[in-house]
């Protein structure tokens, strides 16, 4: 490589550096002598070559250490089917929009069979159950501990039928005159298990089982009877109130359903964002959050 071509290539890339190679040529033409010439101009070179380096991995740093202030932390909600709705197009922008630094996604269907999954690995971060049971399973499991349970929701149970058209029965005491009645599966869907406390206290539990569609959350059972596949179901009232092409026919009996609705939650032991878990259960027990909570049809527990 000439010495025209090295200043061509330093000028080239460097422009700022002219003066100071300028200032080299001048100090070499005046030694006259040629080759120390070149190497001081190669030696120049090196220098700038380095200080730009340097320079570079200063301007690397920096955008690294900027990009990780601005990357989000993704947290895993495990949630009833029943509270979909509520934190899809309320609650989690909603979070979102405050905690920029958070991203909040969310996995929606019976509480019985979000338990079977965090047993069985699923990575989630914050679990919300419509029954106490799923969630003192998994205490006692020791994926959750007690003292970080918040029993904040309440809700109720409702018959429920298509809106158009006349229902053949208007309560949960005759219920069996319906040719198909919409049930969550007992097994694991805990509006199935109100259903099937209500019914057994009625006493009319084995012949519901015989005219019974099991679904597998609670929203399949509400999406049935809206589209007229079941003659009537059973849901929360949060569910009916979230549909207009259901109707409500009756609230479940008090001396039937001796056992509260309530829907607690809580961040799970191994989460990975236990921080950002915690700041989001936090955030559900904030006034803002329980408002829009009674705005979906639940009631506060308190």
């Amino acid at each position: 490589m000439t010495k025209n071509t090295i200043f061509k290539e330093v000028i080239w890339k460097k422009p700022h550096y002219y003066e100071i190679l300028h200032n080299i040529f001048k100090k070499a033409k005046k030694l006259q002598m040629k080759k120390k010439f070149l190497a001081v101009l190669l030696a120049g070179a090196m220098v700038l070559g380095v200080t730009a380096c340097g320079s570079s991995k200063d301007r690397s740093k920096s955008t690294t250490e900027a990009a990780k202030k601005e990357e989000t932390t993704t947290i895993t909600l495990a949630a009833a089917a029943s509270l979909e709705k509520c934190y899809t197009e309320k609650l989690i922008p909603m979070f979102e929009k405050d905690n920029k630094g958070i991203k909040v996604e969310g996995s929606y269907d019976s509480s019985g069979k979000l338990q079977s999954q965090i047993e069985n690995g699923m990575a989630a971060d914050v679990f919300m159950s419509a029954a106490t049971e799923q969630m003192n399973n998994l205490v006692k499991e020791k994926y959750i501990s007690k003292g970080d349970v918040v029993e904040l929701l309440e809700n109720k149970v409702v018959l429920i039928a298509p809106k158009k058209g006349d229902a053949k029965v208007s309560s949960f005491k005759d219920v069996t005159k319906a040719d198909t009645i919409a049930l969550g599966d007992p097994k694991s869907v805990p509006a199935g298990q109100y259903a099937q406390e209500i019914f057994i206290n009625l006493k009319n539990w084995n012949d519901v089982k015989k005219k019974a569609s099991f679904g597998t959350n609670v929203t399949e059972v509400l999406n049935w009877v809206a589209k007229g596949s079941a003659s009537c179901g059973v849901v929360y009232a949060t569910d009916a109130a979230s549909n207009k092409d259901v109707k409500i026919l009756a609230e479940a009996p008090a001396d039937a359903l001796k056992t509260p609705v309530i829907y607690p939650v809580a961040a799970l032991k191994k989460s990975k964002n236990k921080d950002a878990a915690d700041k989001f259960v936090k955030f559900l027990q904030s006034e803002k959050a329980l408002k829009v909570f009674k705005s979906c049809g639940f009631t506060i527990n308190k």
